[in-house]
């Protein structure tokens, strides 16, 4: 598996499930919007994201070569299993076209190890904090 670090950290944040989309959200970028029943994520560079807001900053982001095709099974576990056997948790998005993969910034040079040892190619240096 191919793996790119993004050259930049992001800020995983919460608001109300009922909240509108933010006028601060980035128009550029990378920018993941889920909603539920229960909240509002949004996660985006720190840059953009105001004081107050409910956030989980510093994570590192890991992009899997893609497109990839729906009929392909494993693609996670296969990144999700080594770092979770090496004690590294991640926060996980899939979009239609590939799989990111979020890692706490402290803990982003032990996931690419461990991800390299396992077998995988990770592309792009450590983002600057």
């Amino acid at each position: 598996m191919h793996l790119t670090l993004l050259g930049e950290l992001v800020t995983v944040c919460r608001l109300a499930a009922d909240d509108p989309l933010p006028s601060w959200l980035p128009t550029r970028g990378f920018v993941s919007i889920t909603r539920t029943a229960d909240e509002l994520s949004i996660v985006c560079s720190a840059d953009a994201v105001p004081p107050g807001v409910r956030c989980e900053s510093g994570w590192g982001c890991l992009v899997v070569a893609g497109p990839l095709d729906f009929g392909l099974t494993g693609i996670l576990a296969s990144i999700a299993t080594p770092l979770a056997e090496a004690g590294i948790s991640i926060f996980a998005i899939s979009t239609f076209d590939t799989d990111y993969v979020l890692v706490k910034g402290e803990k982003l040079d032990g996931a690419v190890e461990v991800l390299r040892r396992a077998g995988h190619e990770v592309l792009g240096a450590h983002p600057a904090a």
